[in-house]
């Protein structure tokens, strides 16, 4: 059991997820809306039952609870040279804030697919989730997970891709709801020329706590990887975590890897917690970097919108905007991306004001 000085636990609230944190049987809270195109396989696969476990490795308390709860996980199998001209769709309501989820999701798509996955999360729940995602070779494969839950909910765990030569992967991450979210995102190759890109975006209010912590290993020659996470805080107590940690083994020859996290401050009483990592075993690559920024208002982008004629409190608006919707617009599906855009609407309105226009991606 964490008691809070280990690293991987030092900056999670352990007495607010008290109850993630011991075993308990599912509590059948949570309902899952599944729209997929015709030609998408949706099963099911037990404990030690193929393509269950062979990607994900539990990596801390959490994920393993998970696993061991859920006695069955659902598969979603995208068939090979398939390219879907729609997204795979899952929904998931929570429907009591009381109620334990175990759940094990597992996406597989086959050499040479193209497919999109949404992952939809709201209403209110305890919930543990694990997710294996098989990027086979050649493939082309886009992960969105929306954490937008209800105030009340606890959701924590870790989502883990495999990604195989000459394949490419995208996961985005956006975590607006919840009491407390906590998530680990994980990505390793299995062979040369995959590529990986993994993007977020977040808003904390007063007393909420979002953590995300991504490790990308770049155990295989002539990868690539591409780390931007971009988060708002505002609130007394609200309070965002991100931890990038990038491995480059001594076999990852050739490989190229960049990480950024990027954090606004937008009142009194907020704190964002910002970690990169970089570690090298081997001096034979194209290029690695890393940074970090935590900060308010770029003074010198209000002045120019002021000076224009725009009213402060419609600049600081445009710039909080422009600052998520960059990232927004790589999602790639209009009716999710104006989802997400409104609820920056919704969150700003509090602090900063109603809407009056919404910046078009750069």
């Amino acid at each position: 059991m964490p008691d809070g000085r280990e690293e991987v636990w030092r900056f999670t609230p352990l007495r607010r997820i008290k109850a993630l944190l011991e075993p308990a049987p599912d509590a059948d809270v949570l309902t899952v809306d599944v729209e997929a195109p015709d030609g998408v396989e949706i099963s099911e696969a037990a404990a030690g039952e193929a393509p269950r476990g062979t990607v994900l490795v539990p990596g801390d308390r959490i994920a393993a609870l998970a696993d061991d709860g859920a006695p069955t996980a659902q598969v979603v199998r995208i068939p090979a040279n398939a390219e879907l001209s729609e997204p795979v769709r899952l929904h998931l309501r929570g429907t009591d804030a009381a109620g334990r989820v175990n759940r094990v999701n597992v996406i597989v798509a086959e050499p040479n697919s193209k497919a999109t996955v949404v992952l939809r999360h709201t209403g209110s729940a305890q919930v543990l989730e694990n997710v294996e995602i098989d990027v086979q070779p050649g493939a082309n494969l886009t992960v969105v997970s929306l954490q937008d839950w209800a105030d009340d909910a606890l959701h924590a765990g870790e989502h883990t891709a495999r990604v195989g030569r000459d394949a490419t992967y995208r996961h985005v991450n956006v975590s607006f709801g919840g009491d407390v979210t906590r998530l680990h995102t994980n990505v390793f190759y299995d062979g040369p020329g995959g590529r990986a890109e993994m993007f977020g975006v977040y808003f904390a209010d007063a007393g909420q706590h979002i953590e995300h912590r991504l490790f990308v290993d770049h155990n295989a020659p002539e990868t690539y990887s591409h780390v931007d996470y971009r988060g708002a805080l505002q609130g007394k107590d609200a309070h965002t975590v991100w931890v990038g940690d990038v491995l480059i083994r001594k076999v990852a020859e050739n490989i190229e890897t960049y990480e950024t996290n990027k954090n606004l401050v937008l009142t009194e009483g907020a704190r964002a917690d910002s970690v990169p990592n970089l570690e090298i075993e081997t001096g034979e690559i194209v290029g690695a970097g890393h940074s970090s920024t935590t900060g308010r208002f770029d003074d010198e982008q209000l002045f120019y919108l002021t000076s224009r004629g725009i009213d402060p409190d419609e600049a600081k608006r445009l710039v909080v905007m422009g600052f998520f919707v960059e990232i927004i617009r790589r999602i790639g599906i209009p009716d999710v991306e104006e989802r997400l855009i409104a609820e920056v609407e919704r969150e700003l309105a509090s602090t900063i004001g109603t809407a009056k226009s919404v910046p078009e991606a750069s």
